[in-house]
């Protein structure tokens, strides 16, 4: 069974690298992402390397090998429907799951993990939005637009959130937005940097490093 901590790797590499654009990790993000030195990482990747999960290159960065991203969207799995079940059955909210979840991704078995996907009627997102991947390591991924990227005038519906630092999602709960939210771009000041939204009749500005966070959806056509 794969260590704790490689788990925590094989997932922080998966991350880094998914998307668009995406390639490889390097070290010092990897460092930065799991909050430990970079000497650290370079003496894990060797272990990962040698465990056939990644592959390293010195000055390239590091990428997952096809058995590191089997591992690392099982974490993702396990991650993910613990959240949606500490929601659901107890009633955290969505600042709250996401640290539980980091102690109990481990402890787990892939048996209850399948259980919990069964009982909850085999979910497709997480409360941030994040897709589930299903116990075959496929998931079902729509394309939404960061909010700076959005149309003046347009009604959008937050389809999910890159940033689940519990300080962030409070001020998105304080400000009504939450996951399924409509409202409406009203503004854009691309030289200020700053968005501007209404969500339940009341608007908020939002900069540009924060609004890159929300993924968005097209609800409507223009406001006219």
């Amino acid at each position: 069974m794969p260590s704790l901590t490689i788990e925590n790797y094989v997932k922080a590499i998966y991350q880094l690298t998914v998307g668009p654009g995406s390639g490889s990790a390097s070290t010092g993000a990897l460092a930065a992402n799991l909050r430990v030195t970079p000497s650290s990482v370079t003496s894990m990747l060797k272990t990962l390397h040698d465990s056939g999960l990644a592959e390293h290159k010195p000055y390239e960065g590091v990428r997952l090998t096809p058995e590191g991203n089997q591992l690392a969207l099982r974490v993702l799995r396990r991650h993910r429907l613990i959240e949606l079940f500490l929601a659901r059955t107890l009633e955290l909210t969505w600042d709250e799951v996401h640290d539980e979840a980091e102690h109990m991704e481990h402890a787990v078995s892939d048996l209850l993990v399948d259980r919990i996907d069964a009982y909850l009627g085999f979910p497709e997102i997480d409360p941030h939005g994040d897709p589930i991947p299903r116990s075959d390591g496929s998931f079902s991924l729509v394309t939404h637009t960061p909010l700076p990227q959005c149309s003046v005038g347009c009604q959008l519906k937050l389809e999910r959130v890159l940033d689940q630092s519990s300080d962030f999602l409070r001020y998105l709960s304080e400000i009504g937005l939450t996951i399924g939210a409509v409202g409406w771009l009203l503004e854009n000041n691309v030289v200020a940097e700053t968005v501007r939204v209404e969500v339940a009749g009341a608007s908020t500005t939002l900069g540009y490093n924060s609004a890159a966070k929300l993924l968005m959806g097209l609800v409507d056509r223009p406001r006219v």
